[in-house]
């Protein structure tokens, strides 16, 4: 997601090519991407990534990305039309298969839900910003059409909630259409809800996590503990890591940066060997904006996880609870 406005499409190009030299073959976009969003960069996540993708043995990449949901802000995306329904779901996708130079995605997921739900640092649901939304069978019809045309070949969720991924199971399982098979939501050091609203389910209906900020923002990294005007996007963007101005952050990110110390290892080879760690995920989505980042964010899966280091991070945890929900 920093395709297109933090890398440019040389730069990406690089650490993708760098990436699938290791071994990696799972490649995360979204029509809204690059991050935060803006008009005049709109769509260049895909297109760059598009534009590599093409020159790829294409069945030898799972290809992911999304379709926006109640984008309210963001005009510019498919002319504000971001509601799950036949029509705008078709639109998104034909957009996104142009932009990203395939016939099929392997992965296509619903970016967030379209329904009034608490969304990128929010936790509390507040029934007074109700509003309509598209059935949950309609919106799985239109993606069963999409699928037996081959333009998809799983579907999965983003930014969910357990109600509504048990609607989409339900829904599912009553009317025989598509399943999910994945859900995307952000999980690292100091955001844990995951563990507390969805691992359980994930586990019994066999849908697990692709994580995504595994370095919250570039925080699990200590970069800003040790200087709070570091580069990075928490300080280029005001105001789009507002997920982590909580008070418990900066204490929560030192204690886990010390025991880092006391490993003989990086704070960002730490935070990420824990999402890696975790038997509930089925991959974890990392991003870098140089090769240097991407090769210590890829190498971080030859540390050795013990126990002794799970308890660790546990009382850290308890002391410092889920800071950034």
């Amino acid at each position: 997601m920093t395709f297109g406005q933090q890398n440019n499409q040389q730069e990406a190009h690089q650490q993708l090519d760098y990436a699938l030299a290791q071994g990696i073959n799972f490649i995360d976009t979204a029509e809204m991407y690059p991050v935060p969003p803006r008009e005049n960069t709109a769509y260049s996540t895909e297109i760059i990534v598009g534009s590599w993708i093409k020159n790829q043995v294409r069945d030898q990449i799972i290809l992911a990305t999304k379709a926006a949901g109640s984008a309210r802000g963001m005009p510019w995306v498919r002319g504000g039309e971001h509601t799950f329904n036949r029509t705008n779901l078709r639109n998104a996708l034909e957009g996104s298969l142009k932009r990203l130079k395939t016939d099929y995605i392997d992965l296509y997921q619903l970016h967030w839900p379209e329904r009034n739900t608490p969304m990128f640092g929010q936790y509390l649901f507040n029934p007074e910003q109700e509003r309509e939304y598209t059935a949950f069978t309609e919106t799985l019809e239109a993606l069963s059409e999409l699928i037996k045309e081959g333009k998809i070949r799983s579907i999965g969720l983003s930014n969910e909630w357990p109600w509504g991924l048990m609607q989409f199971l339900n829904a599912s399982e009553q009317k025989s259409l598509p399943r999910v098979v994945s859900m995307q939501n952000a999980y690292n050091l100091i955001n844990r809800t995951y563990d507390s609203s969805l691992r359980e389910m994930g586990y019994r209906e066999n849908v697990p996590l692709l994580a995504y900020s595994p370095l919250a923002f570039g925080h699990l990294t200590a970069k800003y503990i040790n200087d709070p005007k570091a580069q990075g996007r928490v300080n280029i963007f005001d105001g789009f890591a507002q997920r982590y101005e909580k008070p418990s952050v900066n204490p929560a990110v030192r204690a886990y940066a010390d025991l880092a110390t006391e490993l003989q290892i990086s704070p960002a080879t730490l935070a990420l060997a824990f999402t890696y760690s975790r038997w509930f995920c089925a991959s974890t989505i990392i991003g870098a904006t140089n090769m240097n980042q991407l090769k210590e964010n890829i190498d971080a899966i030859n540390f050795e996880w013990t126990d002794e280091i799970e308890q660790a991070i546990e009382a850290i945890h308890l002391k410092f609870f889920n800071p950034a929900p």
